[in-house]
């Protein structure tokens, strides 16, 4: 699709107030939110005056034409991001002094400032408006708390022998791509079913190229062993086929050739070669016997399912792909509990596919107001016909029937989780002291081998769980720590963790938001940046360490508590230090005690694996990759050339100057970098 360039307008606050005209709105209504009954706001009706002068004066200057607006607050945050057909009628019914929903008037009352640009159709309006979502995070959109890209299995085809991977981010490589999959689980199942089934490699180019005998996988009869011979390549690419001809949909027809010539092999008495042919049938009943809920007449699909309970959604996703069912998956979208479920899903699917291309069919539970405009923006980003529908009976009905129950179910269990977590911060909280329930916990511990390759990791847990995407790992770069001093280390990386705070998230700035708070349940629900607990893995020098650390960056209102082990290290018999209180011991069955160790060991795994991930790295570390002006290509011609980094290093200096794609200068680079005390 054609692509006029979008113009951005200006965002000045100095624009001269003019006559509003409610004409100009008489199409366009904001969030279909217009309709709600009239709320009293008295105790904001000043902010909220203000922010409808501060869109008035934006209002006058601005076109009828489609578009996207942003709105903003006085810290210059972005609170909205919205689209629309005439931007003028649009941003209009913002200002025209009626009656709002509560989050509508509490947006217009945060609103400072806006910023507008212009787009040739509505269409897109809405691929940018979903783009910008995603990028900005406004407070008051809908937004998909999980946007990680989904596997896919390829099949190469840049080699002789094609390889079967896992495969996530840009199709770059020459292949056949198959999915998306649901989880990483899912294909890994089928990759290794598709193995034993189709006996194709798995191994990287470099190790394919120079094996002299057949690995591990050959022996076991999951690989057929091109690399050495073992295979004909013409049979090898036949079997390369028949494994894109089962992902593409044609598996009836495939396992009914394997079928035919383990007969064939049978009647000639070839009872191993029929016995081979009978596992890879087995393997593969046993992908399709594992699909679940498999569909008969649709190909391609995608369904979305959505369940509303206590303000809280559930999106339930399934994909199917040739007919197969290649898993589903549950989100659990940030959204106001004022908005409808079709509101809720419509934007949810545009971000959903900003960076992924739609299948041919998009099923839902809800109809969808805009589904028409929406089916026409993946169409023009997939480049095919995307259909959007509510189907009403039949076998789709069915499918989004069971993709609701789904939705149901996950977010009743997400709903449980998240009841019993508040029950264990409560009686956190009390256990320790504290004021009240902790919002946001830090763990923190440290992972070394002898004081090297030290890491400090900070794990972090709020009233969903544990919240994964605020971990932090903390590399130590001291070098006037001795090497092991664990108590240096963790006053490192309380330092750097809380400097950064003060400065980023200054404590004047963060309402803590309590739960008795007035405030609207997206501010409540709104992640802080502060801690309100701090976890140490360690006793009393470590807490000692942690509490002189934070005072030296003037912090002194943040709870600490350390966590020793018991003197066998067993689980139960834990020992707590609080600064200014003896320590202290919880009942060995209380159930406080168990959420502490999980806090606990979860920051123990989270920092050995990152120290194993780090270890493993300088293990594996080319002395070539530390010498300047050397990357992946000059690199790769010296060790074809030389076999290896202990003969480049042995090389004279003539000799490196010969090698293929290495100039005089490089040649010198590499010689002085290798003898430079000789």
């Amino acid at each position: 699709m054609s692509r006029a360039p979008a113009r951005t307008l200006s965002s000045q606050k100095d624009v001269p107030p003019d006559t509003f005209d409610e004409r100009d709105e008489a199409d366009e209504s904001p969030e279909r939110m217009d309709d709600a009954p009239e709320i009293d706001f008295d105790f904001e009706e000043g902010a909220v005056k203000a922010g409808t002068e501060v869109i008035r004066r934006f209002w006058t200057t601005l076109p009828p034409s489609p578009g996207v607006y942003r709105m903003f607050d006085d810290k210059g945050d972005v609170l909205y991001v919205g689209k629309a057909k005439n931007l003028k009628a649009r941003v209009g019914s913002y200002a025209r002094g009626q009656a709002h929903s509560n989050r509508i008037a509490r947006m217009i009352s945060q609103t400072a400032a806006m910023e507008f640009v212009t787009t040739a159709t509505e269409t897109e309006a809405l691929l940018l408006e979903a783009n910008l979502i995603k990028q900005l995070k406004p407070r008051f959109n809908v937004l998909m708390r999980d946007d990680k890209s989904f596997p896919y299995i390829l099949v190469t085809a840049d080699s002789e022998a094609p390889q079967i991977v896992k495969h996530r981010g840009a199709r770059r490589r020459k292949g056949s791509y198959y999915g998306p999959f649901a989880s990483v689980w899912a294909v890994n199942r089928t990759v290794n079913a598709l193995q034993r089934a189709f006996l194709l490699r798995t191994c990287t180019d470099s190790y394919y190229e120079n094996r002299t005998r057949p690995c591990l996988l050959y022996q076991i009869k999951r690989c057929s062993g091109p690399c050495t011979g073992e295979i004909a390549l013409d049979d090898y690419q036949g079997l390369a086929e028949s494994a894109r001809g089962f992902l593409s949909g044609k598996s009836n027809a495939v396992k009914d050739r394997m079928r035919e010539e383990m007969q064939a092999a049978s009647e000639k008495l070839e009872f191993e070669r029929a016995a081979r042919f009978r596992d890879r049938i087995a393997a593969l009943s046993a992908i399709q016997g594992t699909q679940g809920i498999n569909t008969q007449g649709i190909e391609e699909a995608d369904v979305f399912a959505l369940d509303e309970q206590a303000g809280q959604f559930c999106i339930e996703v399934f994909f199917f792909r040739n007919f197969q069912n290649w898993g589903n998956r549950a989100y659990f979208p940030k959204a106001d509990r004022t908005m409808t479920p079709d509101e809720v899903l419509a934007s949810f699917i545009g971000q959903f596919y900003d960076d992924k291309p739609a299948p041919r069919i998009v099923l839902v539970s809800h109809a969808i107001e805009d589904a028409e405009l929406l089916g026409a923006a993946l169409s023009s980003r997939a480049e095919h016909r995307v259909e959007i529908h509510q189907p009403q009976r039949g076998e789709r009905r069915n499918l989004v029937l069971y993709a609701q129950r789904n939705a149901k179910e996950a977010l009743a269990r997400r709903l449980a989780d998240t009841a019993s977590q508040g029950k264990l911060l409560v009686a956190l909280g009390q256990s320790f002291g504290l004021p009240s329930a902790p919002r946001r916990i830090e763990v923190y511990d440290n992972s070394h081998i002898m004081g090297t390759n030290a890491v400090g990791g900070m794990v972090v847990a709020g009233p969903t769980g544990f919240m994964k995407t605020h971990y932090r790992t903390f590399n130590i770069k001291s070098e006037e720590l001795t090497p092991g001093d664990d108590y240096g280390m963790m006053r490192e990386v309380l330092q750097r963790r809380f400097k950064r705070l003060v400065k980023e998230a200054p404590r004047s700035a963060v309402d803590p938001a309590p739960a008795h708070s007035s405030a609207m349940p997206d501010e409540v629900d709104t992640f802080p940046a502060w801690p309100d607990l701090v976890l140490i893995d360690g006793g009393k020098g470590q807490l000692e360490a942690a509490r002189a650390a934070l005072e030296e960056v003037g912090v002194s209102d943040v709870a600490l508590v350390g966590i020793a082990k018991g003197r066998d290290r067993d689980a139960g018999r834990e020992t707590f230090f609080i600064p200014g209180k003896p320590p202290f011991k919880l009942p060995p069955r209380d159930p406080t005690l168990y959420f502490v160790q999980r806090l606990r060991d979860e920051a123990h795994r989270f920092a050995i694996g990152t120290h194993r991930a780090k270890r493993k790295r300088e293990m594996v570390k080319n002395p070539l990759d530390e010498i300047g002006g050397i990357g992946p290509s000059r690199k790769r011609a010296l060790l074809h050339h030389f076999g290896t980094v202990k003969a480049i290093e042995r090389a004279a200096f003539e000799d490196l100057a010969k090698t293929p794609g290495v100039n005089a200068a490089t040649a010198r680079a590499v010689y002085d970098f290798f003898h430079a005390g000789g």
